[in-house]
């Protein structure tokens, strides 16, 4: 049995972060009603191309498991049937506009007597931006992620994903998942807010850290890192690699490695905020001799010195290399035909074969005749 099997999910959401959410809970057994917006649907399915089958890769991404009913919030029946489901409904998800719901009657105001547990994830929380919008790139631009990622002497640089929306959907995800144990032992309606500025906040880990605690203000270092060296990509002969030696015998081997005894043995880079300290010294010996060999000879060369390296790939490298075969999964889908997506990377909690993403509106009929009862 999947770990969330039997639970409802009434999913009012759209784009990334909600989305990404409600597929979580899918992909641990829920049943998820995505409902959408008769005619256009999801933002996501036009953000392409690439498009399959009328929707964009973006949309199949983020919605598996999942069922779609296309209801329009303005039509009585429509509304009646919405009403009816969310009774019903162990959780819901939103994450429209302060007001919108609550204008239809399926805010936490309307529902927080069914018992259920209604999970928020708006732009922003409480306070003065409460009722801003927000995609993944503003947010970036506003909790500095955008001020620490890229090359130093380059443009603001936006993360390669939208990160932030993803981090948000697994936060969402787990307190959906906490309130319903909190629901299970005292029976009452849980209200769940997880606002994706905080999310972001929350998720500059240990650049917030440096801050707040050593009052650094962080900025741009490519690929380096600001507590750690030497832990970049270093160019090769053919292209980059990167090496992570975190730790004082690491960093000795690595040096071993690389034909660099003197550098190791040199009382100032012994330790690790030596190494901080000195940073260019360091950066510029290993860089001198990285370049000399091919990424493959440095790979090997400090997978036997137990020194963790990696080439820099692109996505084809990624997913032609065999580790990555297990991760993807091919769904068959009798419009689309077969879809192939990244499979969920939990394991262990009674994941079953995948449902593709659904057309738009395609079970519209089907919930109609539902009756969800608790």
């Amino acid at each position: 049995m999947q770990a969330l099997s039997g639970v409802r999910v009434l999913d009012f959401t759209r784009v990334l972060a909600g989305p990404h959410c409600t597929m979580v809970l899918a992909d641990l057994g829920a049943d998820v009603i995505k409902v959408e917006r008769p005619g256009a649907g999801d933002d996501t399915r036009r953000w392409g191309p690439p498009f399959l089958g009328g929707d964009a890769a973006y949309y199949l991404a983020l919605n598996r498991n999942k069922r779609s009913v296309a209801l329009d919030f303005d039509d009585g029946d429509d509304r009646d049937l919405l009403r009816r489901l969310a009774a019903g409904a162990d959780v819901i998800v939103e994450n429209f506009r302060p007001g919108v719901l609550d204008r239809a009657g399926l805010g936490w105001e309307d529902l927080r007597g069914d018992g259920v547990v209604y999970c928020s994830i708006p732009a922003f929380g409480p306070g003065p931006r409460a009722d801003e919008p927000g995609y993944d790139i503003v947010v970036q631009a506003l909790t500095g992620f955008m001020s620490i990622t890229g090359d130093p002497s380059g443009e603001p640089a936006k993360i390669g994903v939208a990160l932030l929306d993803l981090v948000t959907g697994l936060y969402a995800a787990i307190a959906v998942q906490a309130a319903l144990e909190t629901r299970r032992r005292t029976g009452e309606s849980q209200r769940v807010i997880v606002p994706l500025f905080d999310s972001a906040v929350a998720a500059l880990a240990n650049q917030a850290a440096n801050h707040l605690i050593g009052g650094i203000v962080p900025r741009p270092m490519g690929t380096a890192h600001p507590n750690l060296v030497p832990y970049q990509a270093f160019a090769a002969a053919d292209g980059f690699v990167v090496i992570a030696a975190a730790t004082d015998a690491q960093f000795r081997r690595l040096c071993d490695t690389l034909g660099l005894e003197g550098l190791g043995a040199d009382r100032r880079l012994v330790t690790n905020p030596g190494r901080v300290t000195h940073r260019e010294v360091v950066v510029a010996a290993i860089a001198a001799v990285v370049a000399t060999r091919t990424v493959d000879h440095w790979v090997e060369a400090c997978h036997r010195a137990d020194v963790p390296a990696a080439p820099v790939r692109d996505l084809a490298a990624l997913f032609a290399a065999p580790e990555t075969a297990g991760l993807v999964e091919e769904i068959t889908d009798s419009v689309r035909g077969k879809v192939r997506l990244v499979r969920s990377p939990m394991t262990g909690v009674g994941a079953a074969p995948s449902s593709p993403p659904p057309l738009l509106g395609e079970h519209t009929a089907a919930v109609r005749t539902l009756l969800w009862e608790r």
